[in-house]
């Protein structure tokens, strides 16, 4: 797997951050933030699994979520859910400076989610198996994803609905014994790429596709030919745990964001008015 700052093009990006609960520092994460403008989060599903899966405390932290959660009818699946939004909520309240509670997590067109009222930082989450896994920007726009590196694609003849023909030669051209993990990084760069951009499962695998690993990493179109330049970084991290993740920045050009706190997202002239427009008495 490309290493982190090995041949790479992009906005920088480090190695995720474990984190195990909720009172777990998060120096870390806001030090990574701060210094790339992006940090990856990882943690065990059984660190963030709710308490009481039906108690007044998930019911208000989920928020407008709560609905959506109690529509799931897998129960693994819908704890995975209620984990990986905890979570993401706990990232964002640490590095926004806010109560996690009072986070509303919305959902655009496509399903792609965001933090409503908090336009200075993106999200992304994902969720397999143990490993719950969230990324935060304040360049632009990210997308994550992650699998278990040994999950079994290629024997599966999975190539030839998720590859493009440079894709499948380059897989082809490796070693047997590589070939598998090959595909599971494709996989996770390509779910990690369409979460950023919005398009989930709408934009077909088989029409974009990424470079051999070891080499600047861009978005290639079906001939190999690259399709993207420098505002986009895309890595790839293998977990001592055995997943397999990737990740996907897009820097808008706007510049990094340093001062990330709810308090400061409104002027306070405009805050002072809206109240006073409010609350004035009769």
């Amino acid at each position: 797997m490309t290493a982190p700052g090995n041949s790479t093009v992009g906005p920088p990006l480090r190695d995720p951050v474990e984190v195990l609960g909720r009172e777990d520092t998060w120096d870390r994460v806001r030090t990574d933030l701060a210094e790339c403008g992006s940090v990856l989060l990882c943690a065990r599903l059984e660190d963030w699994a709710p308490q009481k899966s039906d108690g007044p405390e998930l019911r208000q932290l989920l928020g407008r979520d709560w609905s959506r959660y109690l529509d799931i009818a897998h129960p693994e699946i819908r704890l995975r859910y209620a984990a990986s939004r905890t979570l993401l909520k706990y990232a964002a309240g640490a590095v926004l400076h806010g109560d996690p509670e009072e986070l509303e997590l919305s959902y655009g067109p496509t399903g792609r989610p965001y933090l409503r009222g908090c336009d200075q930082i993106d999200i992304s989450l994902s969720h397999t198996e143990n490993l719950l896994l969230v990324g935060l920007t304040t360049l632009g726009l990210i997308g994550v994803d992650a699998e278990l590196a040994d999950r079994q694609l290629y024997s599966k003849g999975m190539g030839r609905h998720v590859c493009t023909p440079y894709e499948l030669v380059t897989l082809a051209n490796l070693p047997e014994s590589d070939r598998n993990a090959g595909l599971v990084r494709l996989w996770t760069l390509k779910e990690a790429y369409s979460k950023a951009i919005g398009q989930g499962m709408q934009f077909r695998f088989t029409e974009f596709g990424f470079g051999p690993d070891g080499k600047p990493v861009r978005v290639h179109r079906p001939d190999g030919t690259p399709g993207t330049g420098a505002e986009w970084a895309f890595r790839t991290f293998l977990l001592p745990s055995g997943y397999c993740v990737s990740a996907a920045v897009f820097d808008a050009g706007f510049g990094r964001t340093f001062d990330t706190r709810l308090i400061t997202m409104l002027d306070a002239e405009t805050v002072e008015a809206v109240n006073a427009e409010l609350y004035e008495g009769p």
